[in-house]
């Protein structure tokens, strides 16, 4: 008999997974239907010996020193701040959008308050920001919307900007400075010997029994448990009750090339006429040294597995029926961005899934007995960077 039995072994089932076998002294049993752990952050090394992440770029950055701190118990750091190249009318640029993108895009030589006034006289007034179209024109005008912004939109979501809720373009700031960072998190690293590694010591704890290539479904009714946590698509635990939620897909197509280097960056997005949306070069991410370099062009569709609730305001509507039969679910914790339909980073997975624990343990109190002592404890002694 199982205390747990946890669907989906990424970041929130695995979170989930370690604080309770740890701290609780429960067992764990925790599945997937993949052949490995890790969720979309699993990485591999491919047949070049190249270590490259098999769904696409995964950056970890966080403003949480708390979550900074759990995940640090299983991982040491490679210190990383990532910086993203667009190549818009054939010239590779800055992106999010910033002073050295609007020099070089139009070849002009604007400081900071010159870059401004660029975007004020160039800003549409809206009433009331309601899209992701809305967003960026009120800032920075229609003729760096089409460019930028527009066709990558239409890719990755398969619909126009004018169709998406605001907050989809809303996550990339733009900037009146030369800063080219993506992200400007206190906390900027990438796992020193990949995610893959993190996740087998986070499970690594003997309460914990992963099988993997298992649908929840089909032994649901025959591991004895408890209880359930389901980190998958919450229209599919209810078995499409009230219809299927919408969401984006990626396809991946991973080559090698017998030479060093291909691109200055280690992302590449492709806003323009391209079918695919960007290309990823890992040796950035990594700091491996090899002669040849891997690489991932990233192709948004419709089909395959679920990556990205679409926010639109019928989808939300139609979650939220959903949601009311999970909350009448005392035995089920959903927790993830698919049981929760809403995009979040790693750390706000991981925050979700620390918060969760954090509501089970006021929710089922354990008797009063000795527990496993805290590996966060000794966290800094783990924490080397």
């Amino acid at each position: 008999m199982f205390d747990w039995l946890i669907v989906g072994a990424g970041f929130a089932g695995s979170v989930l997974a370690e604080r309770i076998a740890s701290q609780r002294g429960e067992k764990v049993l925790i599945i997937d239907r993949r052949a490995h752990a890790g969720g979309n952050a699993y990485d591999r090394y491919d047949d070049a010996g190249i270590l490259i992440h098999q769904y696409g770029p995964h950056i970890f950055h966080t403003n949480s020193e708390m979550i900074f701190f759990y995940l640090s118990q299983f991982t040491k750091w490679r210190f990383y701040e990532h910086r993203v190249l667009a190549r818009v009318d054939g010239q590779l640029v800055p992106i999010p959008i910033n002073l050295d993108t609007v020099n070089r895009l139009y070849g002009l030589s604007l400081d900071s308050s010159g870059l401004e006034r660029f975007f004020a006289e160039r800003a549409e007034r809206i009433a009331e920001i309601r899209t992701s179209e809305d967003v960026v024109v009120s800032k920075v005008g229609r003729e760096l919307y089409e460019k930028f912004f527009r066709g990558y939109t239409r890719k990755q979501w398969g619909i126009d900007a004018s169709h998406l809720d605001r907050t989809v373009t809303a996550r990339v700031p733009v900037r009146t400075n030369r800063d080219d960072r993506y992200f400007t998190d206190v906390f900027q690293f990438m796992p020193k010997r990949g995610y893959t590694a993190l996740f087998e010591r986070m499970l690594s704890h003997p309460n914990i029994k992963i099988m993997l290539c298992t649908d929840y479904r089909e032994i649901r009714s025959v591991v004895p448990h408890r209880r359930v946590i389901f980190t998958g698509p919450i229209d599919e635990f209810f078995d499409f009750r009230f219809g299927k939620l919408p969401y984006r897909s990626l396809r991946f197509e991973h080559l090698t090339l017998d030479r060093a280097w291909h691109q200055p960056v280690a992302v590449v997005n492709h806003p323009q006429s391209e079918p695919f949306t960007r290309v990823t070069e890992y040796k950035h991410l990594t700091g491996q040294r090899h002669s040849r370099t891997s690489l991932t062009y990233e192709y948004p569709s419709d089909h395959g597995d679920p990556y990205y609730p679409v926010p639109q305001p019928q989808n939300a509507v139609l979650f939220k029926r959903y949601e009311e039969l999970a909350r009448k679910r005392s035995d089920v914790w959903f927790v993830g961005r698919l049981a929760t339909y809403r995009y979040y980073n790693m750390d706000q997975v991981v925050g979700q899934a620390l918060a969760t624990f954090k509501r089970i343990n006021e929710a089922l109190p354990l008797e009063l007995r000795k527990r496993a002592p805290s590996r966060l404890a000794a966290m800094a002694e783990v924490t080397q960077i």
